[in-house]
């Protein structure tokens, strides 16, 4: 649910990178931060762990452009990854635009992806809406690592409506703002037509 803001003429939608423990949500939203021009963002706030675990959320506002004479920005969140912190999920996801869904593509992580999918499914359903009814890609990351399972697998498993998805590496940044783009342009997508 975007908010607009007519004094300062200004959209604000909101994205969450969902996913399992250690996938690489918090490595995604590094990396834009760290090559989006200092003019185009605001400040990143993590909240990490000793082990780099993200506990609440990474906060990245991110200015992409104008539409019809409104400013567009767009707040980039993460969730925890363990589920014992079910409860900031939920808080997370509340009011939500859009979801990137990061899977870990080694396939000892298989089980983890199922189970953070299903407890995202959950979660939006338990606010009264489907993962259908919202814009979301999904990212197959760590693409680089030996063991993984094939894109087909991961497909077959995760993606079985054919939403956009994206190989990526994103310590690397592969995949990482073709990620971005796609999920921006479906929820600027989904805002106009519910205009």
């Amino acid at each position: 649910m975007s908010f607009i803001n007519y004094s300062s003429r200004e959209i604000n939608c909101k994205i969450v990178y969902y996913g399992p423990g250690l996938c690489g949500k918090t490595t995604n939203l590094q990396f834009i931060y760290n090559r989006t021009k200092p003019e185009a963002k605001g400040k990143m706030i993590s909240l990490a762990t000793e082990t780099e675990r993200t506990l609440f959320f990474d906060f990245l506002p991110l200015s992409l452009g104008d539409i019809r004479g409104f400013k567009t920005r767009f707040h980039l969140y993460t969730v925890p990854g363990q589920v014992f912190y079910d409860a900031s999920r939920k808080l997370i996801l509340k009011g939500v635009d859009g979801v990137v869904f990061v899977a870990d593509s080694q396939r000892d992580r298989e089980e983890a992806n199922l189970e953070s999918l299903d407890n995202l499914k959950q979660n939006l359903k338990e606010q009264g809406t489907s993962l259908d009814q919202v814009p979301h890609v999904i990212q197959y990351n760590k693409r680089d690592l030996p063991n993984v399972c094939s894109v087909l697998e991961l497909r077959k498993s995760l993606n079985p409506t054919g939403v956009p998805d994206f190989e990526a590496v994103a310590s690397q940044g592969d995949g990482v703002f073709e990620t971005l783009k796609t999920i921006a342009k479906l929820v600027l997508v989904e805002l106009r037509s519910s205009k």
